[in-house]
């Protein structure tokens, strides 16, 4: 039997476990001196989600997109012919943004890339995206806020609650546990800690009519 170095077995195993993989959709935009400068979103058909700001990122975000909004990304990457065809306008206009979206499945993968697209679908698909980024900013930022900076926590939660009352919030789900963890702790103001839990209750209404 042939033996394989370990670093080779590995990149084995994961080319092969992509080519047998579901379908998924990847989008990343490059854009130098915004926040953040980088992203990449890989969402699989299951609904998993990994999200990163950096390309060496090692340990990206993950969490469980609703089913609802998995399937829109899905339709709209359909519409589009899985990036197949050309989505950039061609329009003079200023930079918003080197984006990329790619299909992977089965092994082989299409992409197109554009800074700005006039379909209505590739519009559509690029909103759920920044839906994504701006949720996992704003998940981020809290986070930061709850190891370093207690009274902050305040601010990050409002941050949080506008995006929920904007219906953008995505994988709200992934919310919960910081925000049961503010609720109950007496060491976050009284006022944020009033604030996570009539979110969390929010968020656990809609799922639980949802269910």
């Amino acid at each position: 039997m042939k033996l394989f170095p370990m670093g080779l077995a590995c990149a084995l195993a994961a080319g092969m476990a992509w080519g047998a993989g579901e379908a998924r959709v990847v989008y990343t935009k490059v854009f130098p001196g915004s926040l953040p400068a980088y992203v990449s979103i890989t969402v699989e058909q299951s609904g998993a989600v990994s999200y990163k700001e950096s390309a060496e990122e090692e340990e990206p975000e993950k969490f469980e997109l609703e089913p609802a909004a998995a399937a829109s990304i899905f339709e709209l990457a359909g519409k589009l012919n899985h990036f197949k065809g050309k989505i950039e306008s061609g329009l003079k206009v200023a930079n918003m943004g080197q984006k990329t979206f790619r299909w992977e499945e089965g092994g082989s993968a299409t992409e197109a890339k554009f800074n700005y697209s006039q379909d209505d679908s590739a519009r559509q698909l690029q909103d759920w995206f920044e839906r994504i980024t701006e949720t996992e900013r704003a998940m981020l930022e809290l986070k930061h806020a709850l190891r370093y900076d207690k009274l902050g926590v305040y601010e990050a939660l409002l941050k949080i609650e506008t995006i929920w009352n904007a219906k953008r919030l995505t994988g709200a789900a992934q919310m919960l546990p910081l925000l049961d963890r503010v609720a109950q702790n007496d060491a976050y103001l009284h006022m944020a800690r009033e604030r996570a839990a009539n979110l969390a209750a929010a968020i656990r209404a809609v799922q639980k009519g949802k269910g």
